[in-house]
């Protein structure tokens, strides 16, 4: 996901990356494609498209925005593209997902309870 330069100034790069990585699982097809990837070595296009209820062009979708978000890899052998998880991109969305719950839970804590 590009965030556009005005926008990016607003923000810190740690909410943009945050975003971008929440939006990456903000589909189930994506969480269902990460399950199944995470099961295998690698996987073709062509068997996700046989599992999941999806076009193969949505599937290519898909996959292409797990792949901009930095949670697969992919390789081209001729005409198929095999994907595999990103191990350092999970261990990334892991991090920051802890970081920032564990910051939320922090401040929640100490914050007043009965605020609504």
């Amino acid at each position: 996901m590009a965030i556009s330069p005005p926008t990016a100034q607003r923000f810190s790069a740690e909410a943009i990356r945050l975003a971008e990585l929440a939006k990456a699982l903000a589909h189930p097809a994506r969480v269902e494609i990460l399950r199944m990837l995470s099961e295998q070595d690698s996987c073709v296009c062509g068997d996700i498209v046989e599992i999941l209820p999806l076009a193969q062009s949505t599937v290519s979708q898909h996959l292409a925005e797990l792949k901009s978000a930095g949670l697969i890899k992919g390789t081209i052998d001729g005409p198929k593209v095999c994907y595999c998880v990103n191990t350092s991109g999970i261990a990334e969305i892991q991090t920051v997902l802890e970081e920032f719950l564990g910051t939320l839970a922090t401040r929640s804590a100490k914050t007043d309870t009965s605020c609504c």
